[in-house]
């Protein structure tokens, strides 16, 4: 069931990739810009920490249990990195996934992140043969809810103060989308 190999998976606008190094410095003006990082659990990125995420996530493929997978998003049109989507195969229930993604302001706002996004569930589902996804978010993150409300997710909870979340609690969505329900939307 697990992808043994991943080269890259690719949208209309996207190439959806493992990081490398050359990636660095984009990687670190998003990761540490405080717009980005809002809703995120980290606030910044060092350099050494950047270099050692990147060198940890080349090393790694998509769909080992209990170890998430950022794909790279390389805007095709010039080769600029956007941002990063990321799989998580649950450890304890390794039929199930979480998705998360993270983009570039410059980025946000275009579609690019929900074209991603459909694209990392797609492969969750007919690459890894996941039988759900989920994704949890800020209940105040608007363009996340939106995001996933686009990719057809069902809202499964409202965690009322579920998080102690940089220094405030905070109330989260949960949604999902089964294999048998996802619309299974090409690209063309």
């Amino acid at each position: 069931m697990i992808a043994l190999t991943f080269t890259s998976l690719e949208t209309p606008r996207l190439i959806l990739r493992r990081f490398r190094a050359s990636d660095l410095a984009s990687f670190m003006a998003y990761r540490n810009d405080c717009e980005v990082a809002r809703y995120q659990s980290w606030e910044s990125i060092s350099r050494a920490e950047a270099v050692r995420f990147i060198a940890q996530q080349s090393g790694h493929r998509p769909g080992i249990p209990g170890k998430w997978f950022q794909f790279a998003a390389e805007v095709k049109a010039g080769g600029a990195l956007a941002g990063d989507c990321a799989l998580l195969v649950i450890r304890t229930t390794p039929r199930i996934g979480e998705l998360g993604y993270t983009f570039a302001r410059a980025y946000q706002h275009s579609g690019l992140a929900t074209e991603a996004a459909r694209a990392v569930v797609d492969f969750a589902f007919d690459s890894l043969g996941l039988d759900r996804v989920l994704a949890t978010t800020d209940c105040r993150n608007a363009p996340s809810v939106a995001l996933m409300e686009r990719l057809g997710m069902r809202r499964e909870g409202h965690f009322i103060h579920s998080a102690w979340f940089k220094g405030e609690w905070c109330d989260e969505y949960q949604y999902a989308m089964l294999r048998k329900e996802w619309p299974r939307k090409r690209f063309s």
